[in-house]
């Protein structure tokens, strides 16, 4: 029997789309999940349901018997106050698996968490970032799969921002967005529902708490943990000087010296200029190499839409102003940065049964 190019793509099609109707058959049985899993938190969206799940992307064991005793929030709030016995930490780093039993384990235990009642495993669509490597994506579907997931798509993490944050991906006009998590800064530029050009660095919220540790240890001779520092970068924390005055607070730890506990009260100026301010201009400088690398009729785009940023490291004070004087273009805070990731997988699981095979392969990275 000849077999010609078009009776083989036809094939094709028609095998997509039985193996497409599949999985929808078997989401009726099962709860589709997406998963924004960052390097410092995990929101977990339950198809229909929305954001069920947000919790620190910590996982706490014993020493000896390497038995899991705690995760996310439970966990994290053992950061720093462990026992000898008992160890917490982060699976996580850079925004890929660093450790792949512990993360195994804290996605099991996510999964099981949101999904009880199912008789099917859940199919489950993973946030990622843009610039991981095969062998990563690889450790993420084997963890995701062994936890419990009956399949596993990839979405980019600036595609799943952009979809979350309400773009207009499906526009032949671009739109552009900085995902700012924990362990990566994304830039991606977004016209006909497929990225143009993005760009990755491995910089992000925890460099900041980083950055604050650092210079508390330098300046003032302070020991302090990364639940003191993140609490210091959200409270006080800043890329520009604050129109309404500069903050203050007061910061506990331990001497350097001495070994004493002892209390030091640090403003926002100096956390801004002194602490913060390298790892800002990192975020700016991947920024302006985007816009500098895009298309000119893109360029042309963005002077009207401008940019949108997302993610939790959105939230420093003043970024915003900052990325728009560097670049002369308007630039927004998506309205829920901290959830446009996890959001964006659970619309893309909603678009999931109205897409063909050919179309969820141009939104997938593979």
């Amino acid at each position: 029997m000849l077999i010609t190019f078009d009776s083989y793509e036809k094939r094709k099609r028609n095998i997509n789309k039985t193996n497409l109707m599949i999985g929808n058959l078997f989401g009726f049985l099962s709860n589709d999940i997406g998963i924004d899993l960052g390097t410092a938190n995990t929101l977990v969206f339950v198809k229909d349901r929305g954001i069920v799940l947000r919790e620190p992307s910590v996982v706490a064991r014993y020493k000896t018997s390497k038995k899991v005793c705690a995760v996310g929030a439970d966990a994290k709030r053992m950061l720093g106050r462990t026992p000898g016995t008992i160890e917490a930490l982060r699976p996580m780093k850079d925004g890929v698996i660093a450790d792949f039993e512990i993360s195994e384990a804290m996605l099991r235990y996510f999964i099981e968490k949101v999904d009880k009642r199912k008789l099917v495993p859940p199919r489950v669509v993973i946030a990622v970032p843009s610039g991981i490597t095969a062998v990563e994506k690889r450790a993420v579907k084997d963890s995701a799969i062994r936890a419990g997931a009956r399949e596993v798509l990839l979405l980019g993490e600036p595609m799943a921002a952009s979809i979350g944050a309400g773009l207009p991906i499906h526009d032949e006009y671009a739109n552009m967005i900085v995902d700012i998590g924990g362990g990566t800064t994304e830039v991606a530029i977004i016209s006909i529902s497929g990225v143009s050009f993005q760009r990755s660095i491995r910089v992000g919220g925890d460099e900041l708490d980083e950055a604050i540790i650092a210079y508390m240890k330098k300046e003032h001779k302070l020991l302090i943990g990364e639940r003191t520092a993140e609490e210091i970068k959200f409270t006080i924390g800043s890329a520009a000087p604050l129109p309404g005055g500069e903050l203050t607070i007061d910061v506990r730890g331990r001497d350097a010296t001495a070994g004493l506990p002892v209390t030091k009260h640090i403003t926002s100026q100096e956390i801004r200029e002194e602490a913060l301010k390298e790892v800002v201009t990192q975020i700016v400088e991947l920024v302006k190499n985007a816009l500098d690398r895009c298309q000119p009729e893109h360029s042309a785009d963005l002077i009207d839409r401008g940019i949108v940023l997302a993610g939790g490291g959105a939230l420093i004070r003043g970024l915003d102003q900052v990325i728009s004087d560097a670049t002369g273009l308007p630039v927004m805070q998506a309205e829920d940065p901290l959830c446009c990731v996890a959001n964006g997988t659970g619309e893309f699981l909603n678009l999931l049964g109205t897409l063909t095979r050919d179309q969820v392969d141009r939104l997938v990275t593979q």
